[in-house]
């Protein structure tokens, strides 16, 4: 099926992809995501993704990679754990998800995918490709899905039955011609626990998100009031969201990551709300300066906090 060049190449990859400290690591043809088409195109016309209008530009690129390189023959999928050795402070806290506690992942995934197409192409020869990670139109957990990395749980998220969700994800997509893998089965059976554990009731269908009802939506993608429908639903979570993960059986298996700029500023582990409500803009440039969380900037934030503390808008 594949000649030996093929197999010894992917196999040189997954190696590579070890050694630099990624989790997993699979391998897919570059070409068009027939079955992603229509429910993509459902997703927008239902409007679950509220107002990251973002969604809905580039339909095509978000399909085909090759689109988005030229050339491309292969996509190499990757994953990379974020579970932390130990959980910030939740009693008289407001929460912050896990994959924001230390610095930001975009830039720190993105520089390690440099260094490894660098060592790569030294002991391969060039290659033409390009690195994304959550940083362009892809479709990434469907690429990780192809690839066999994990399968894609009723809460949406990418699963495996050696390490749960806890991770991030990231792409090579490439010129090179790789021995393709193979998906692996869904093992969520006839669980239920994510889609009763949300809170907002934004798991709609298995699999099927209504990104406008969730909380990581409003905590963190919405610009304009937080809509009453998340009143008194938010249980503290003041950006981003992990419920649906943390109820998740498979995710007892998940094992600390040992990233060093994920580790959490330290102020973090002492924070009460009484702080978190008395933040003012140099603490919080001072906290999240290579943090996520700068993406909600500081009024985003206080909006959140003013939220979860029962402050009411006029319209509210």
């Amino acid at each position: 099926m594949y000649s030996s060049k093929q197999e010894k190449l992917s196999l040189l990859i997954k190696s590579k992809a070890k050694s630099f400290g990624f989790q997993g690591c699979g391998i897919s043809h570059a070409g068009f995501l027939e079955e992603d088409a229509r429910p993509l195109e459902d997703w927008l016309n239902k409007d679950y993704h509220g107002e990251m209008r973002y969604m809905e530009n580039h339909f095509d690129k978000r399909l085909d990679p090759r689109l988005l390189v030229p050339g491309a023959k292969s996509v190499i999928s990757l994953s990379y754990n974020y579970f932390p050795a130990e959980t910030l402070p939740s009693l008289d806290n407001f929460n912050i998800s896990k994959y924001a506690y230390g610095q930001d992942y975009h830039e720190i995934i993105k520089g390690i995918l440099v260094e490894m197409v660098a060592e790569l192409r030294d002991e391969i020869g060039g290659f033409d490709c390009r690195v994304f990670t959550d940083s362009a139109p892809v479709l990434e957990r469907s690429w990780a899905r192809k690839s066999g990395i994990g399968w894609v749980g009723k809460n949406a998220n990418l699963i495996t039955k050696q390490s749960g969700s806890f991770y991030f994800l990231a792409e090579i997509i490439c010129d090179l011609d790789l021995a393709a893998d193979q998906p692996t089965t869904d093992h969520c059976g006839t669980c239920r626990k994510c889609i009763d554990a949300c809170p907002t009731d934004a798991i709609v269908s298995e699999k099927i998100i209504d990104g406008s009802k969730c909380i990581s939506y409003a905590t963190i993608e919405l610009k304009e009031a937080i809509p009453e429908h998340f009143r008194d639903r938010m249980q503290d979570w003041m950006f981003g969201c992990d419920i649906c993960q943390d109820v998740c059986p498979w995710n007892r298996f998940s094992a600390p990551h040992t990233q060093e700029k994920f580790r959490p500023n330290e102020k973090l582990k002492h924070f009460t709300k009484e702080d978190w409500q008395e933040l003012d803009q140099e603490l919080f440039s001072e906290v999240f300066r290579k943090s996520p969380v700068k993406r909600t900037k500081f009024a985003g934030l206080k909006r959140n906090i003013s939220f979860l503390s029962g402050v009411r808008t006029i319209e509210g």
